[in-house]
This record gives structure tokens, C-alpha cells and sequence, in this order.
């Protein structure tokens, strides 16, 4: 994603996107990094239908909205499965 704008409503919007999907979509985990005006969010979930269930939520509906209007000038989504993971 890259930013075009951010301000408080976008940090107030992230934080309670993250309690949103972990507390009532079973979100596993939720990782952003940003950097020179772009941002990277990782997000792991239980299922396709928790993802597809977070996305109709009235409040990830009005950040999608604010998202093309106010905050982002280009973003990309991509969902994958991961079928191996490993660590040391």
C-alpha cells in the first residue's frame, strides 16, 4: 500500500480493525510494517470464511471506503495458503 495521506482517524481505524479481527473473526496473528510512505500487513486467519466474514464487517466496509478516499493512493490485497512453515 502506499500512502497517501495518514492521520489519527487511520491509526484509531488500524487498532480497532486488529481488536475487530482478532477478538470476533479468529485472527492469529496481525503484522504491519511501514516505510518511505508505503505499508506491508500481514495477517494469518483460521479460514477463507473468517477472512470473507471480516471483510462484510460494517466497520472494515467504512476503512475500505476511507482507504480509497482518504489514506491510500495505490493498494494490492493477496491471500494465499501457506502449506509449510518452519522455524529455528
Amino acid at each position: 500500500m502506499i500512502f497517501k495521506a495518514v492521520d489519527e482517524d487511520y491509526h484509531r481505524m488500524a487498532d480497532a480493525l486488529r481488536e475487530l479481527a482478532f477478538n470476533d473473526f479468529n485472527c492469529q496473528d496481525f503484522l504491519s510494517i511501514d516505510k518511505d510512505g508505503a505499508e506491508i500487513t500481514l495477517s494469518y486467519w483460521e479460514s477463507l470464511d473468517d477472512i470473507a466474514a471480516w471483510r462484510q464487517h460494517p466497520l472494515h466496509k467504512k476503512a475500505q471506503i476511507l482507504g480509497k478516499t482518504c489514506w491510500y493512493s495505490d493498494y494490492s490485497v493477496e491471500i494465499a495458503e501457506i502449506s509449510r512453515a518452519y522455524s529455528a
